[in-house]
């Protein structure tokens, strides 16, 4: 590829990533949470389901998903669920002394946190469908490979969006720590933010983007 078309897909897609979108909503909501660590894992995490999409798109899954109505909205309700399901536990779930046992020994749970994040992205076919419609943009087949070209403006925009994603992160745990407010309060606010991420979720067509 031409690096006049790798720039310009740079300047586009970094663009793309300053408006907060459902993942980095996902993130803060993490932030605000359990803290800047729980943040920067589940920015991890939402990469390298990212990650997943874009080997998928490079070899072909991705479209096929896109074309078959019933794959989409099978993937797409059982994304949306498990977003709900992550908010009502945490609604459900959450005090002051769990809270604090998290904080003596966050290392037990950023497995879990990977985990989740990676899953969350994973069943999110808008991002599948985000993919396949901005990348052929920047793709020429006389350059070579098409695969190999969508992997590399892939990992390209993984990397951008690890960035602006850990920015984020920072910023919500720096409010989370201006709050001041009690570990029940914040997971009230973290689970709500997971519902509704749940029901627009939920909402997702495939005609949009």
């Amino acid at each position: 590829m031409e690096f006049s078309t790798i720039w310009l897909f740079v300047v586009a897609a970094a663009a793309l990533l300053i408006i907060p979108g459902p993942a980095v909503l996902y993130i803060m909501a993490r932030s605000i949470e359990q803290g800047r660590q729980a943040g920067l894992v589940s920015v991890l995490g939402v990469s390298l389901g990212g990650a997943v999409h874009v080997l998928a798109g490079a070899v072909g899954i991705s479209a096929i998903l896109m074309t078959s109505a019933t794959a989409f909205t099978v993937v797409k309700y059982l994304g949306a669920a498990y977003l709900i399901y992550l908010g009502c536990k945490t609604l459900f779930s959450a005090s002051d002394n769990k809270a604090s046992e998290i904080a003596q020994a966050p290392q037990k749970k950023w497995l879990k946190i990977l985990c989740e994040s990676a899953l969350v992205e994973v069943m999110n076919p808008k991002t599948a469908l985000f993919f396949l419609a901005f990348f052929p943009q920047f793709i020429l087949p006389s350059a070579g490979s098409v695969s190999g070209q969508f992997l590399l403006l892939g990992a390209i925009f993984i990397t951008l969006a690890f960035v602006s994603d850990s920015l984020y992160a920072l910023l919500a745990a720096s409010i989370r720590k201006r709050m001041n407010v009690s570990a029940k309060l914040q997971n009230r606010v973290t689970g709500y933010v997971y519902i509704v991420l749940g029901v627009f979720s939920a909402f997702a067509s495939p005609a949009k983007t």
